[in-house]
């Protein structure tokens, strides 16, 4: 049996893991802190239907649409099904709207068109003076739950998920990695595990991990901050109906409203502070969309880290697909037994473990097919037992 392992906690390791043991694989995951304590247990919780990159980003659109209607299925505790609105505040919104609508048509994206009465008789407290809203099937997503279920289900099923253990070194000579040193931060003891295969699964540290092995691996971290506002100040996912910008994603969850999101560029992941002045421009731009956000106390506010793949083309990082790859560095950098995967987004995440699985299974030579798109996930409760 090939064993596989992984390095990374986040939303992609839990699935990648899940989907290499239904496939047959012997799968160990390693993550330097606790499980999701990246970007995925930091995102603001919207399983995305797409539609806020139909325009600019179809491919991406078309990724989320469908994972959007898989993830339901095999998960549903995991998600609130209470649907989004696309709010027009202006004439330049509502110019926008007309792109918008047909390319949410051309990607399979189902629309439905509301006049201001229609949207606020579903959420009284958007901004009065909208124009129109559109409503697509967005959700609230738990960022902890869905990618618990994963692990629970992984780990279930035979994975071995080691937590707080941190990869420090890699075993690579004359063009092979064959496994990996680790230090197991509760114990301090390090030891080494041999593996017939290594996937670099690390969000934005992917470029630090791949240059243990001596490989190039472009990653471009890109920051964005998130408030939590106490109370629920809507029902539905709020967006702003424009080309996508800060500040104009308001998300449900629970007891609280998520607000999203800045973004800028940096070099180095783990060298991020918390800009005070992204905050206040949060409040703000949100608060166009939903007033009373204006007046609403804050909870917390954090920031999480997207692993974007760089765009030969721009720098602009609202312009940076959000899709992914994957790389196999025999074929990219001469290097066997390490694959990275990069990029991507949380409501994605299976189909980017799908994609890593389908190359594993072809350098390996299994011809497993993947069962992920229909076999239901097991509660995250089921992790701890």
């Amino acid at each position: 049996m090939d064993h596989i392992i992984i390095i990374g906690g986040g939303g992609t390791g839990a699935a990648l893991a899940h989907d290499l043991v239904l496939r047959g694989f012997d799968v160990s995951l390693f993550e330097k802190g606790e499980l999701l304590s990246g970007a995925t247990g930091r995102h603001h919780g919207l399983l995305h239907s797409g539609a806020r990159y139909a325009v600019h980003d179809p491919a991406v659109a078309r990724e989320c649409i469908q994972e959007n209607k898989i993830l339901r299925h095999i998960a549903p505790e995991a998600f609130e099904p209470n649907g989004g609105l696309f709010v027009a505040l202006d004439d330049a919104d509502l110019e926008y709207s007309r792109s918008f609508l047909e390319s949410c048509r051309a990607c399979g994206i189902p629309t439905r068109k509301l006049t201001p009465e229609q949207a606020l008789t579903l959420e009284p407290k958007v901004n009065p003076t909208l124009k129109l809203a559109v409503q697509v099937p967005d959700a609230s997503m738990d960022p902890w739950r869905l990618p618990m279920q994963f692990f629970a289900t992984a780990k279930i099923n035979g994975a071995k998920i080691h937590h707080l253990n941190e990869v420090i070194g890699l075993h690579h000579s004359t063009g092979l990695v064959s496994g990996v040193r680790v230090i197991d931060h509760r114990t301090h003891r390090e030891y080494d595990m041999q593996g017939d295969l290594v996937v670099n699964a690390t969000g934005a540290w992917a470029e630090k991990f791949a240059a243990m092995a001596g490989v190039a691996l472009p990653v471009q971290p890109a920051p964005g901050v998130m408030l939590a506002l106490n109370g629920r100040l809507t029902n539905m996912v709020i967006n702003w109906l424009h080309r996508a910008d800060e500040g104009d994603i308001i998300v449900p969850r629970r007891k609280i409203t998520a607000l999203g999101t800045t973004i800028w560029l940096t070099d180095d992941p783990e060298d991020i502070d918390l800009p005070q002045d992204h905050v206040e421009s949060i409040v703000r731009l949100c608060g166009n969309l939903v007033p009373a956000v204006k007046e609403t106390a804050i909870r917390s506010a954090w920031w999480a880290i997207r692993p974007l793949i760089p765009d030969q083309i721009s720098d602009d990082p609202q312009i940076m697909s959000r899709t992914f790859e994957c790389y196999d560095h025999k074929e990219k950098d001469g290097m066997e037994g390490l694959v990275s995967i990069i990029g991507g987004k949380a409501t994605t995440l299976r189909e980017m473990a799908e994609k890593t699985a389908d190359l594993i299974c072809r350098k390996t030579g299994r011809n497993f097919p993947c069962r992920t798109k229909t076999e239901k996930l097991l509660p995250y409760r089921y992790y701890y037992k």
